[in-house]
């Protein structure tokens, strides 16, 4: 009978389904009883008894406590041992590596922050990435070997038929046709590599705005304009990584961007990017414009305009509403999604004030007629979608027990 031990419907593939069903309980609701266990997942008292005695022999839970303060004698509490595994993540721009480790349920236990200034990096993208990873390791406590997964989250997307990273010239030192096969080589783990808007989708797919939605578009404006597609419930990466690279879109109302790799951006860019904000709100007239990172500036640009009702502030907010529902409208004409999350610090700053600028100018420009919604991960959202997926995989190693 061996042969079929894996075989649906068999009983090994049976029990290992109602493991993962618990286990995912477990995760959601944190410590349960045996008998809530079974109540949510329609087990009898011994078949739950028999689930739990198995995870535990397993060391994928452990007994945690005790019911108090109900009526009847306590009853046992049983919750995922966190230590069962650990995922890292990484995200990297051109000015630093944000590195976290998080254990399998979930919890943020070590962070690092390298940064990496400058054109010519001062040390080699593999050291780079292995300090990082290493600067978080020692703050959780763990050695490099307990890291089951890293994902890394880069501007741009490694094309899969080259393995070189395309649509991010900015990035210093992560172009080396031999990068992957570098890095794979210093990792004992497996590692993924993902793109950084992509990341900040599954973060709020998982976490976030968009969660039970299996059609929305994620519109992010920070550093850099870009897009992220989910569609059936799948992220859309597209024949070499790049769709949802709308900065290369030309859009009415900016003079066509021809060469765009060369250039390194393209008509939606030069609209509605973090940079263009500075110069449009001097054209209104407003002195008090903020200098440093085009991101930084654009925030705070767009939260003060939110505070006001009138004036140029207010144009401000009402301009740049048009010029991003401009790039949207052709997204939304192709995909016609449920969704769209608005998600970067140059547009999250502007609340619901320009969420309802944008819905309303959308509603003019396209035909299709999407729900949106200001993005609720605002705390390192890529670094965040990075550890949701390293986790993801992670735990679908850990906890299949019908191995």
């Amino acid at each position: 009978m061996a042969g079929t031990a894996g075989t649906p419907g068999t009983p090994r593939v049976l029990r290992a389904m109602n493991d993962r069903a618990a286990l995912d309980l477990l995760l959601a609701h944190g410590p349960l009883s045996r008998t809530r266990i079974g109540k949510l997942t329609g087990l009898s008292k011994p078949t739950a008894s028999q689930l739990l005695a198995r995870l535990e022999a397993a060391g994928l839970v452990r007994v945690t406590g005790t019911s108090e303060g109900r009526p009847g004698p306590n009853a046992q509490l049983y919750a995922i041992d966190p230590g069962v595994a650990y995922a890292a993540g990484l995200d990297v721009t051109p000015q630093r590596i944000r590195a976290a480790v998080a254990d399998l349920t979930g919890r943020t236990v070590g962070e690092y922050e390298l940064p990496t200034p400058g054109r010519r990096p001062a040390r080699p993208v593999v050291r780079q990435v292995t300090d990082a990873l290493d600067g978080a390791v020692k703050a959780a406590g763990l050695a490099r070997s307990d890291v089951h997964r890293l994902v890394i989250g880069t501007p741009g997307a490694f094309d899969p038929g080259t393995g070189r990273l395309r649509y991010a010239s900015h990035l210093p030192g992560w172009h080396s046709p031999a990068l992957l096969d570098d890095l794979a080589a210093a990792l004992p783990m497996p590692v993924e590599y993902e793109n950084d808007v992509n990341l900040v989708a599954v973060a709020e797919q998982r976490l976030g705005a968009a969660r039970g939605h299996e059609d929305f578009v994620l519109l992010w404006n920070q550093e850099g304009l870009g897009a992220a597609l989910v569609l059936g419930g799948r992220l859309h990466r597209g024949w070499t990584g790049g769709a949802g690279e709308v900065g290369f879109l030309p859009v009415p109302g900016a003079p066509l961007v021809r060469h765009v790799g060369r250039a390194g951006s393209g008509g939606y860019q030069e609209l509605a990017g973090s940079q263009a904000l500075p110069g449009l709100a001097r054209d209104l007239g407003i002195s008090d414009v903020p200098g440093g990172p085009h991101a930084e500036a654009a925030a705070l640009l767009v939260a003060r305009a939110a505070d006001h009702a009138d004036g140029p502030h207010r144009e401000l907010l009402r301009a740049y509403a048009t010029r991003l529902a401009t790039g949207l409208a052709s997204l939304v004409s192709v995909l016609d999604p449920e969704l769209v999350v608005l998600s970067g610090c140059a547009l999250t700053a502007g609340g619901e004030v320009l969420r309802a600028l944008v819905q309303a100018e959308l509603a003019e420009l396209a035909a299709a007629r999407p729900r949106l919604v200001v993005a609720e991960v605002r705390e390192h959202p890529v670094l965040r979608g990075a550890l949701e997926s390293a986790l993801a995989a992670t735990r679908d190693e850990v906890f299949d027990t019908s191995r």
